[in-house]
């Protein structure tokens, strides 16, 4: 017996999250009947099965972990061949047998953001810059998950965001995060970023016993979230070039399809404004 640790990618469009629920199609659904199809994992308590991250509806994953205790031999391409599509193996790790996948040494989630082609003349990308420097350390988050939250506290350990191809990207890197969390600061830098919330709003959001009020943000929505990368002390996954290969397959064509649907609708939108 051994333990692995298996760095999973899947795009979360069509999945109703990671974690299994009845009737409907999840991430870890998929895994574990391919799992035990194989006779690699035959029961998930036996096993010490576990995962970094339950990512939600609609957040897609370049970097979710999972680990579990086995004495098969995992054969990465076969594994992949019985998954979908939209889920790849990406990498395995050999890892002691007291390791603990939920606890990484930092978390990143990257999550894009088109810029609005109504308002990209309103949009301001050094505040939104110096609006992200109030994240950095350690802060109570209240304000950016749920409002009872036992313990909102959490350190951001770095923020960046560029802009490529009319995008907004942001990379966000912490050890934990709460519910919502990053989504919620994604709404707010926008907020800054197109005028409708001062740049020191941010500071306040992040003192809520001082600011004496919970403020209700809106998260961004969940298909621009990726959970990007886990780093974990000592452990360097063996990746799959060909698994990801397979994956970027799928992804460009749905990219191609995504990309016609947007170009009609802004022609669409072009004919009825110039109709009388």
């Amino acid at each position: 017996m051994r333990r692995v640790a298996l760095k999973i990618a899947y795009i979360g469009t069509g999945f109703h999250g990671y974690q299994r629920q009845p009737n409907y199609r999840t991430v870890e659904g998929e895994l574990l009947k391919v799992f035990k199809e194989t006779h690699i994992i035959e029961d998930t308590w036996d096993a010490h099965y576990s995962v970094a991250g339950r990512t939600d509806k609609g957040v897609h994953s370049t970097g979710n972990v999972i680990s579990f205790i086995t004495d098969e031999d995992i054969h990465i391409n076969q594994l992949n061949g019985l998954l979908p599509d939209d889920i790849k193996i990406i990498g395995e790790a050999r890892v002691p047998y007291g390791f603990k996948v939920r606890f990484p040494l930092t978390r990143t989630y990257t999550y894009i953001q088109p810029i609005d082609p109504f308002k990209e003349d309103k949009l301001d990308i050094n505040k939104i810059r110096q609006a992200m420097q109030y994240f950095i350390g350690k802060h109570n988050f209240r304000n950016f998950s749920k409002r009872n939250e036992k313990n909102p506290n959490r350190e951001i350990k770095n923020i960046e965001v560029e802009i490529k191809d009319n995008i907004l990207i942001f990379t966000i890197t912490g050890q934990s995060f709460l519910w919502n969390m990053v989504r919620k600061m994604v709404t707010s830098l926008l907020l800054v970023g197109y005028g409708e919330l001062e740049v020191d709003t941010i500071n306040k959001l992040l003192q809520p016993i001082e600011l004496r009020q919970y403020i209700r943000l809106r998260p961004a929505p969940a298909n621009g979230l990726i959970l990007s990368d886990m780093e974990y002390k000592n452990i360097k996954f063996k990746d799959s070039q060909y698994a990801k290969d397979k994956l970027i397959e799928v992804l460009k064509k749905e990219y191609i399809k995504h990309d016609q649907e947007k170009k009609a609708d802004i022609k669409l939108i072009e004919l009825l404004e110039k109709q009388e």
